[in-house]
């Protein structure tokens, strides 16, 4: 069946690109045995993940999934698939099972059940659309891993949209963070805004100065 130039661009923006080992710093310091080997097989698992639900969801005249959910929804299910699936190929770490549990991701062994209140071995994941300002609930001594991405947004179905694009990872870093690389962020009175941490620029130097993928187009 032939598609209209509308209907191949949006079933093209449902078949994202792989990541490339090529495109992975060698020299990266991660923990718990964590490899650029098993980063790329996970984040090239989530890429399988959004083409097989995008592509039914095509198949089915439904909007794709980034483009559906709303955008802090859909960054927190990205960091839980890569929290989630990471362990699948880095036997050194697995998923917190305790039910919020900090960090996402503990040294395989070190706690009965893998289960974890709180505790500052492992390291912690954010899913995140942007480049920089990355924000947490808490400011904590954290290793933090941040899942840079592009993809569409609900907003986008509007006429003044961005076109159907393919999602698709644009950096990943990750440091050693202390309380002192986080500030808080107030609200007013009248403010219904849950109060968040943002990390700070000593925080952000940290991490680029240990940048782990970053797509060949993306300046550092």
């Amino acid at each position: 069946m032939t598609l209209t130039p509308q209907e191949q661009l949006q079933y093209d923006a449902c078949n994202p690109e792989p990541v490339r080992i090529e495109h992975f710093n060698s020299r990266a310091s991660i923990p718990c045995g964590v490899t650029i080997e098993h980063l790329c097989a996970a984040m090239n698992d989530f890429l399988g993940f959004i083409q097989m639900v995008n592509v039914r969801l095509y198949e089915n005249n439904t909007q794709r999934l980034e483009a559906m959910l709303m955008p802090a929804n859909f960054s927190s299910m990205v960091g839980e698939f890569m929290s989630a699936n990471l362990p699948k190929h880095s036997p050194g770490i697995v998923k917190n099972t305790y039910h919020n549990g900090h960090p996402d991701m503990l040294p395989a062994g070190r706690y009965p059940g893998d289960s974890l209140q709180h505790g500052t071995e492992g390291i912690e994941v954010k899913g995140s659309r942007y480049l920089r300002g990355w924000q947490g609930h808490n400011a904590e001594d954290t290793w933090l891993m941040v899942f840079m991405y592009d993809s569409n947004r609900p907003v986008d179905a509007g006429t003044k949209g961005r076109p159907a694009l393919p999602f698709r990872f644009l950096r990943v870093v990750g440091a050693q963070l202390t309380k002192a690389d986080w500030s808080f962020s107030g609200r007013s009175a009248t403010s219904r805004r849950t109060i968040t941490a943002s990390v700070t620029t000593s925080g952000y130097q940290k991490m680029m100065a240990n940048w782990i993928y970053n797509a060949p187009d993306q300046p550092m």
